[in-house]
């Protein structure tokens, strides 16, 4: 089982980073902490996907072909 540390972790990450992105940076900070967010984003979709199998892809009906 995931521990709840490591999503609080990086839940409190990706808030830091969301809000340092509102500030005032440099083009080159700004980069970075994009970088930063995603790769938080990408460890939480991680570590969530054994507990939450089914996505928000996986649950849209399939294209209806027009005739």
């Amino acid at each position: 089982m995931v521990d709840e540390r490591f999503l609080r972790t990086h839940r409190s990450n990706i808030l830091r980073y969301r809000k340092l992105l509102t500030t005032k940076l440099l083009e080159h900070e700004r980069l970075y902490i994009l970088k930063r967010l995603s790769e938080e984003q990408s460890a939480i979709e991680g570590l969530a996907s054994p507990l939450f199998p089914l996505t928000a892809k996986g649950l849209n009906p399939p294209a209806r072909q027009i005739a």
